[in-house]
């Protein structure tokens, strides 16, 4: 079987519009299109394409050291320059909670930084020369 890489990704989030401000608002990324009766939002940045799916009341927040279920995002950036960038505007946004800033992974050249957006999925801005 021949497959292409990912066509899209599905996350559940607790806060759907303030999660869809993150990638709109900050990453700038645009809606591709809306599912009220879900509800749900889809967006893209022309490459990438993420689909936010509103979880119920009560919905539990993902530990990724004790679920089974996705670790984190990473959204790949142009440059080291981008991704001070990326971070500093991340960052300030409202709900986004950081975990660290940018620093070499693994001993580097690449550098990375991790940060929570408001509903809570953990989130990796990536710069890999």
């Amino acid at each position: 079987m021949d497959t292409l890489g990912i066509h899209h990704l599905g996350l559940a989030v607790s806060n759907l519009p303030a999660t869809a401000k993150f990638f709109t608002e900050c990453l700038g990324w645009s809606v591709a299109r809306e599912v009220p009766e879900y509800p749900a939002i889809f967006v893209t940045n022309g490459n990438a394409f993420v689909t936010l799916w509103q979880t119920e009341s009560g919905a539990t927040t993902f530990e990724r050291r004790k679920n089974v279920g996705l670790h984190h995002v990473a959204l790949r950036v142009a440059s080291e320059e981008a991704l001070e960038t990326v971070f500093k505007k991340a960052s300030a946004h409202p709900g986004v909670r950081v975990e660290f800033a940018p620093e070499l992974l693994r001993g580097g050249p690449a550098r990375h930084c991790m940060l929570y957006e408001p509903s809570g999925i953990r989130v990796e801005f990536i710069w890999a020369p």
